[in-house]
């Protein structure tokens, strides 16, 4: 069967590899370049069996009754919220391991009859091998080269690293390739994951012979350890007091508190669980303690074990504490809860989010993806879907590295947020807020904040120079310098004065703030670019193929037909810096000159205005080239069977991509219009006009969107570099023909007064 360009089979010849956090991978790296990607797993374990006596599962011990469903496959529900079509889990599995055993051939059959209906949906399926769970055999790896070649797919190898050395890793790659090639399979690639750090050049030596790609992935602990609620279900227990929210944390470390509380604190590492009973009180008060004490680790949890609970008094005093330590009671014995526990691992599931960006930040930063794509064939599309704009959104930012300041330190999304943005390397960062606090926190939640900046404005050096120039500038509105003293106490005037002074190069802001607290200090103090006079701001709405620009929807109420003309063409520059090719609709009720009315005037004359300083741009400059039409309704801009009907003679001929909205009513309710019932990813609000970067957040932010919004500041502040820069050649080349200009009318008098 000839290879399909539009799979890959991805494939280990044994469990324990972590090959489901590279399928995860490839996946969102295939969703960034191509518009339809899916999923397929051929071979999924059987559903549990049910005891009919105790209606417990027996082999997770999970409760089902008779009306239950069979267990899912976790890892396809994880790897299905990536894809990019809608797919049914139940389209996704191929067969049971127990159809295989009964019946091999008819189950190969089933597969790939199975596999090419998701294949018809999709441009890219990413294929995942079996996981070596269940009845063992054998022939398990030969069965995933037949499956592979079957559905026409090449294998990306995932080969275990984790204690191998660098030759045992090679021979194993080699013994490997060689049962693909006696199955008739193609290899594109290989990936040895869960590497020791320090081997990975010597892995890379080992593999080089092979004549195929490889790659070597560092082991991370965090990939592999259990969450609290991962612990809590493996033994029984119930949660007794502390924040739920931390139950999602990873669990590092176990011990048994054995001893007294004193040496039970020798022994404490940051994200530890505490084994003990309740009746411990000089442990169970150490190890609360030591969680809330500076200077001491931030645990994970503490496990209650043996049914005993604490007496009233001792219930008092551990929930008068108020400690976010999670503590769980179990009923299992020591050894029982200690075993359980030390059994529990790890898995990357959908709910996994640090697991999730750790898997794919280690996949960004050691897998060459050109290489990969080029191997695997796959085409880049002339469409753009949300995923491929969030992408390449991504890989801008991360190409110019920019530094961006993020105020609100005391809200849990941004810590989340600035731990994705640290782990896959996208900006530089400062976190306003008390540094102790934020640290605490952020231990507290699992979020490693070691390559943040974390300034508090009360205590920083900076405030007073802060205050005094902040002084100067306001100056003309009477600002003394004790006022401006107190306004530096303020985070958005702080972070603001970071951008002005060049310690950041963008602020973004508004998570737990209004919008008019982030932008009236960029108005007092970044204050708005060269020849435009007004701050607007854009959504880019990221549809099914395509994306559109939508301004202004977030910052002027009643714009003027001035203001129009600035919203139209700082929408057209903002657009063309995300990729979007700008053809500006000045939209209206009325297309042309259908209608007439103060509103549709208005319209008309910000049209005239933007043509006007089109007409006047210099030759080179974008704006030149940019195309505008208006007064237009919605549906002759973007619908080109509509626009021949109403506009014949439009130049945008129902092909804008940038719509500008008469009003904030009318763009602010097209865009959520727009965002919930055509499924549109709303990136924004992004603010334009001013000199540097400043974003507002939407107050009920989630953490992707916090992601993207400083991404797109990032990207801005490159923009901005880049038109300083410029500026700065301008005015140097200035000063050297004025200069010149200065010489030459010296040497003109020179010979003048020689004449004389």
């Amino acid at each position: 069967m000839p290879l399909s360009s539009s799979a890959v089979y991805v494939a280990a010849p044994e469990g324990d590899t972590g090959k489901s956090t590279v399928a995860l991978g490839l996946l969102r790296i295939l969703a960034g370049t191509v518009q339809r990607v899916g999923v397929f797993r051929p071979v999924t374990v059987a559903p549990r069996v049910v005891d009919t006596d105790t209606d417990t599962d027996t082999d997770t011990g999970t409760g089902t009754g008779p009306d239950t469903e069979p267990a899912r496959d976790r890892i396809v529900e994880m790897l299905l919220q990536h894809t990019t079509v809608d797919l049914a889990y139940e389209d996704c599995i191929g067969v049971t391991n127990d159809r295989v055993h009964e019946d091999r051939d008819s189950a190969l059959a089933e597969i790939v009859d199975r596999y090419h209906a998701v294949a018809s949906q999709c441009d890219v399926v990413v294929i995942l091998g079996t996981d070596y769970t269940g009845v063992p055999s054998p022939t398990e790896f030969d069965f995933n080269a037949t499956l592979a070649v079957n559905l026409g797919a090449p294998v990306l190898l995932v080969i275990r690293g984790a204690d191998r050395t660098p030759g045992e890793i090679g021979t194993n790659a080699r013994l490997t390739l060689e049962e693909l090639r006696v199955e008739h399979a193609h290899p594109v690639g290989i990936v040895v994951n869960r590497c020791d750090p320090s081997a990975l050049e010597a892995i890379q030596a080992e593999l080089a012979p092979l004549d195929l790609p490889a790659w070597t992935l560092p082991s991370q602990a965090l990939l592999t350890a259990p969450t609290m609620g991962e612990l809590v279900d493996a033994v029984d227990g119930t949660l007794y007091s502390g924040d739920p929210a931390l139950l999602d944390r990873e669990v590092m470390a176990l011990m048994v508190g054995g001893m007294t509380g004193e040496r039970i604190l020798e022994r404490l590492v940051d994200g530890m669980v505490v084994i003990v009973p309740a009746d411990r009180t000089d442990a169970v008060l150490a190890v609360l303690t030591a969680h809330g004490a500076e200077g001491f680790p931030s645990l994970a949890g503490m496990i209650w074990n043996g049914s005993l609970m604490p007496n009233a008094a001792m219930d008092r005093l551990v929930r008068g504490m108020r400690s976010t330590l999670p503590i769980v009671c179990t009923d299992h014995g020591t050894y029982d809860t200690a075993r359980l526990a030390a059994e529990t691992r790890g898995r990357v599931y959908s709910g996994s989010g640090r697991k999730v960006e750790t898997a794919l930040s280690l996949m960004e930063k050691h897998v060459d993806t050109e290489e990969l794509l080029a191997r695997l064939r796959v085409d880049t599309p002339d469409v753009m879907t949300p995923q491929m704009f969030e992408h390449q959104l991504l890989e801008r930012a991360r190409a110019d590295k920019r530094h961006i300041v993020l105020p609100e330190g005391d809200d849990d999304r941004i810590l989340h947020a600035a731990g994705r943005l640290l782990r896959r390397d996208v900006a530089d960062l400062t976190i306003l807020g008390d540094p102790e606090a934020v640290q605490r926190r952020a231990d507290e939640l699992g979020i490693d904040l070691s390559g943040a900046q974390v300034l508090d404005p009360r205590s920083s050096e900076h405030a007073e120079p802060f205050a005094r120039q902040y002084a100067e500038l306001r100056e003309h509105k009477g600002m003394t310098l004790d006022v401006a003293r107190d306004r530096m106490l303020d985070i958005s005037y702080f972070a603001t004065m970071m951008v002005h002074t060049g310690l950041a190069d963008g602020m973004v802001s508004g998570a737990a703030h209004t919008t008019a607290h982030t932008i009236r200090p960029a108005l007092e103090i970044i204050r708005t670019r060269p020849g435009v006079k007004t701050v607007s701001s854009v959504f880019l709405m990221c549809l099914s193929d395509h994306v559109l620009a939508f301004g202004d929807c977030a910052v002027v109420p009643t714009p003027t037909a001035e203001q129009l003309a600035d919203i139209a063409l700082s929408s057209a520059e903002t657009a063309s810096r995300f990729g979007v090719d700008p053809r500006v609709a000045m939209l209206s009720y009325s297309t042309g000159d259908s209608g007439s009315g103060a509103d549709v005037d208005k319209v008309r004359e910000a049209t005239e205005i933007v043509c006007a300083r089109i007409a006047a741009a210099a030759e080179g400059d974008p704006m030149a080239d940019l195309v505008v039409d208006g007064p237009l309704q919605f549906d002759a801009a973007v619908d080109p069977t509509v626009a021949r009907k109403k506009m014949p003679d439009s130049p945008l001929a129902g092909r804008a991509t940038v719509l500008v909205f008469p009003d904030l009513n009318t763009g602010n309710n097209t865009y959520k219009a727009v965002q919930r019932t055509a499924g549109a990813v709303a990136i924004g609000p992004v603010l334009q006009g001013l000199r540097k970067p400043i974003n507002d957040l939407s107050r009920g932010a989630l953490v992707e969107d916090i992601v993207n919004t400083v991404a797109i500041t990032a990207v801005q502040a490159q923009g901005a570099a880049v038109q300083a820069q410029g500026a700065a050649v301008q005015a140097q080349g200035s000063g050297v023909r004025a200069q010149g200009s200065a010489v030459e009318a010296q040497g003109t008098a020179g010979a003048r007064e020689g004449e004389s």
